[in-house]
């Protein structure tokens, strides 16, 4: 599954950057590059995109507003805030009109990457859920969008496993970190294990949520940042 993203920045150049960014993970695609909120807000009339990465300080309509006509036209996208402004009342704002991540500028293409992961594992975790009844696990997987450390994600037994996760699956790959235990990446294990990458990140996630796995990110790829998991 690849997701569609719209990027919204007045700077060419920054803008530029941007779609770099987003292209360097191969799980995402650029739809469109808008230079103001007017002009990513017509797009979205017509066109469905995941996720929006959105500037704060644009010509026209500032991301802010734009953010707003997003959720008053229940447009069905998540948004990553971009922006120089590291005020409490923006952040506030923002946070408040349910956003993915806030990422100060300048960034590092390490710290967009993590974003991208974010929103992808509350997309894929959400995507899984949406066909059967939510469980106070499941519901806890969206909103932590993949952050590790949320201690009411940790089932209380084997069947409170949440929607999307198979006890099965996962004592298949806790047997292969068991068997395999140096560093590892996501592609490395669906490989091995026969299993599509968006499957495995999901779990992936979910194991290092219950701190069953470590994450690190391995920089010298010569490529985008990987993430690589081991057995704790």
């Amino acid at each position: 599954m690849s997701y569609k993203v719209l990027i919204v920045e007045d700077d060419p150049m920054v803008a530029m950057i941007n779609e770099q960014y987003v292209t360097k993970n191969p799980d995402f695609e650029i739809a469109a590059s808008c230079r103001n909120g007017k002009d990513a807000l017509d797009f979205l009339a017509a066109n469905k995109v995941d996720l929006v990465v959105l500037d704060v300080f644009m010509p026209y309509m500032d991301g802010i507003e734009t953010l707003k006509k997003i959720r008053e036209n229940n447009y069905q996208t998540e948004v990553i805030m971009v922006t120089a402004a590291n005020d409490t009342s923006t952040l506030e704002q923002t946070m408040n009109l349910g956003v993915v991540d806030y990422l100060i500028k300048p960034f590092a293409l390490e710290r967009f990457q993590v974003a991208l992961e974010k929103f992808a594992a509350k997309a894929s975790t959400f995507n899984k859920c949406k066909e059967g009844i939510l469980d106070q696990n499941s519901i806890d997987s969206i909103i932590s969008g993949g952050v590790k450390g949320n201690p009411s994600a940790i089932p209380t037994a084997a069947n409170s496993l949440p929607k999307g996760i198979q006890q099965k699956t996962l004592e298949t790959i806790e047997k292969y970190f068991k068997e395999n235990p140096g560093l590892q990446s996501g592609d490395t294990v669906a490989g091995k294990l026969g299993l599509s990458i968006v499957t495995v990140r999901h779990y992936l996630n979910y194991m290092v949520e219950n701190h069953k796995l470590a994450e690190t990110i391995n920089y010298e790829t010569g490529g985008r940042p990987c993430m690589l998991y081991k057995s704790i």
